[in-house]
């Protein structure tokens, strides 16, 4: 059983909920540099050895992986550091938010001969898996295009000082769930264009950057896809929409996945229509806390998957390649706000030698 330890306890605590639950791995030491939340953890999960010094984690020998929860501005120092300690790395998304960082990642995950997975959680939720099931199965025939969106009323977010910082994107922390799917079924997105917008309601709180925004790509084969996130405006009811969804148009049918509702929808090629949802122990599974604010089942699927790919050495994706497409992505996505014209991925790549 692989021995696992976790860095950053906010995000992290559904990280210590699948780690603890889980019979693939052995949790042995938390971290975070605010001891109250150490404390807090510690009482929340009756698990006791915690720390507020990432050197233990990096010094203990007996450690396999390292998780990383930390912001994103400390990943690449904190993956650089797992990595030179001989540690497996999970690290949440987005990966890294300067590019510069990547290249030296990239050499040191092939020297060290260690794997770097990224926790792009959605896709392991239980009406992705079976949307992705389905569509290697040759269910809905070839992909056609894709749209996807995140929609959440987050406007009680406005009430924290650090969401009105210059430094805070929605594009970054919101939009990269749809993105990171568009990129999984359309690995090869060649240009981005989109437009976006601070609301009136982004605007009367004070907001400095876009908190709705719509992105067309364009995939180097001529494929097409839609990307849609709206932050700052109330929603459909979950009946009729969900916050988060993706769906799949294809030359023989088509699906959707949503999230949070555990509900999938698909007209296979016989034409036969369904609609999946799933019962009170898949909820409990999924949505361990309090509301439905964490991600305790999507978590764990992804630990044993990465454990999995450890023992039986196979790739585990999102690697981190994906992980810097995807930045990469989003940096153009960024470039096309600021500009309002189509960006080039490989300008972007190739800005940073990649």
């Amino acid at each position: 059983m692989l021995k696992i330890a976790i860095l950053g306890l906010g995000e992290g605590r559904s990280t210590m909920s699948a780690a603890l639950e889980s019979s693939k791995l052995e949790l042995v030491k938390v971290c975070d540099r605010n001891e109250e939340i150490c404390k807090q953890r510690a009482k929340e999960f009756d698990f006791h050895s915690y720390t507020t010094n990432y050197d233990d984690l990096l010094n203990d020998e007996s450690i396999d992986i390292i998780a990383i929860y930390t912001p994103d501005h400390l990943h690449a120092q904190h993956v650089k550091q797992a990595l030179l300690h001989g540690k497996h790395v999970v690290c949440t998304k987005p990966f890294i938010d300067d590019l510069s960082d990547a290249k030296e990642l990239l050499e040191l995950s092939k020297s060290t001969g260690k794997k770097v997975f990224i926790g792009q959680s959605s896709r392991f939720f239980e009406p992705a898996k079976r949307q992705r099931a389905d569509y290697e199965a040759g269910l809905i025939g070839d992909l056609i295009t894709i749209e996807a969106q995140y929609h959440a009323d987050h406007r009680w977010f406005l009430k924290k000082e650090w969401s009105l910082l210059q430094s805070f994107k929605w594009l970054y922390g919101g939009l990269s769930h749809p993105v990171d799917f568009i990129r999984w079924y359309l690995p090869n997105i060649q240009e981005v264009m989109g437009y976006g917008m601070i609301s009136s309601n982004g605007a009367v709180a004070g907001l400095k950057n876009e908190d709705t925004m719509h992105f067309i790509f364009k995939a180097t084969d001529g494929r097409i896809a839609r990307v849609s996130g709206v932050y700052t405006s109330p929603t459909q009811p979950a009946q009729r929409d969900s916050g988060m969804s993706t769906i799949l148009r294809a030359t023989e049918g088509a699906s959707q996945a949503d999230y949070h509702e555990l509900r999938y929808a698909v007209t296979d090629k016989t034409g036969e229509e369904k609609v999946i949802t799933w019962g009170d122990s898949t909820l409990k599974y999924y949505f361990r806390f309090e509301g439905q604010s964490h991600h305790g089942g999507e978590y764990q699927n992804y630990l044993e998957y990465f454990v999995d790919s450890i023992e039986l050495n196979f790739e585990a994706y999102p690697n981190m390649e994906e992980g810097i497409g995807t930045v990469a992505l989003l940096q153009a996505m960024d470039k096309s706000l600021q500009t309002g014209l189509p960006v080039k991925i490989a300008d972007v790549l190739n800005e940073y030698g990649l």
